[in-house]
């Protein structure tokens, strides 16, 4: 979770020509598999592209990230660029001690939506509370579940000359031959 403190302002109404104090406003945050859902409902496209979102986007996904209950939608236009930065920076963070042993010509091209991970924590029978998990927490435990499903590559290789091995025994026992 990310708390971040809207500053307060000072504003001149010019209607009623008097100046208004607009009071400082604290927001917590959590970048979630709910939040992606809610941004993805709305916007009708992927989140995690690295394509860069207008401000507009931003703004409304820092929206779908806030916990904080009765929140006036103007209080997201006095965000400060500091503010965002600290959201940027929070979206960034792995928020995990794990890291990965990288392999060149690895990556996939598969557009990730929320269905998707959704699919992903179905498949590897991660409980739904998950999607509550800080977005690349949630992805790195749904990666790790992946490595580990995977056959051992040792383990291949191994069954292969083991096959290798009866092919070859089979075909002197056929031709009666030693080798």
């Amino acid at each position: 979770m990310l708390t971040i403190t809207i500053p307060s302002q000072e504003l001149y109404d010019e209607l009623r020509e008097i100046f208004v104090e607009l009071k400082a406003v604290d927001l917590v945050l959590e970048h979630s598999l709910v939040s992606l859902s809610k941004w993805e409902s709305v916007w009708k496209k992927p989140f995690l592209t690295k394509e860069n979102k207008t401000r507009e986007e931003t703004l409304d996904y820092i929206r779908h990230m806030t916990i904080t209950q009765n929140v006036h939608g103007s209080v997201y236009s006095r965000l400060t660029q500091e503010n965002i930065d600290r959201v940027t920076d929070y979206i960034k963070d792995p928020m995990s001690a794990t890291t990965f042993k990288e392999e060149k010509g690895r990556g996939s091209r598969e557009i990730v939506t929320a269905e998707l991970i959704y699919y992903w924590m179905t498949a590897f029978q991660i409980p739904y509370e998950c999607q509550k998990w800080h977005l690349n927490r949630l992805l790195t435990l749904i990666r790790i579940c992946n490595i580990k499903n995977q056959p051992n590559k040792k383990q291949r290789s191994s069954d292969i000359l083991k096959q290798n091995h009866a092919l070859n025994k089979a075909r002197r026992d056929k031709f009666n031959t030693s080798g």
